[in-house]
């Protein structure tokens, strides 16, 4: 492994921070919420974690300027879908800024206070619990208050590029105690 150049002494160039962290394969989502006006947003992300189980807390981060996150910010709800390998062209939609992202596509709520991407593997609808600024982005954190599931396999993204999980056939590994 050859050492990462610096900017300044403990500032890392943001494409080196940006390759370096693309090396970590993630899930794809999609964030939506409804503004105060009721008109709906939603933007894709891979910043997505369970943060705690014993009282349900999820993890996502978002940009300051979206307009999902005021809309987050003002109705205090926000949805969460988990998407499948099918479902990648609704991942590129949703990860283009300022646009319609909903235009032509109908509202499905499922048992939800926000829309949600229909034929999700997940959706978690959420309260804001907190949120911080870190940087540019809003870290919010949310308390799951209804969640649906399935047990399909997810979208995967690595190095800027979208692909499969392939199930090596192992039992699942019991990692929390």
């Amino acid at each position: 492994m050859s050492p990462v150049p610096q900017l300044a002494a403990g500032v890392i160039d943001a494409n080196l921070m940006r390759r370096a962290m693309g090396r970590f394969l993630t899930g794809v989502a999609v964030v939506t919420a409804l503004a105060a006006d009721g008109s709906p947003h939603g933007m894709t992300l891979n910043s997505l974690t369970s943060v705690c189980l014993d009282r349900p807390i999820l993890l996502i981060c978002i940009s300051l300027e979206a307009r999902t996150t005021q809309a987050i910010d003002e109705t205090g709800t926000f949805a969460v879908s988990i998407l499948t390998p099918r479902q990648e062209p609704i991942a590129r939609r949703f990860a283009l800024p300022g646009e319609d992202h909903f235009a032509g596509l109908p509202l499905v709520y499922c048992n939800h206070e926000v829309p949600v991407v229909p034929q999700a593997i997940a959706h978690l609808g959420c309260s804001v619990e907190r949120c911080v600024t870190a940087g540019d982005h809003a870290v919010v954190f949310g308390t799951p208050r209804t969640v649906g599931d399935s047990d399909r396999a997810p979208l995967g993204f690595l190095g800027g590029r979208f692909g499969d999980y392939v199930d090596r056939g192992h039992e699942p590994i019991q990692w929390f105690f």
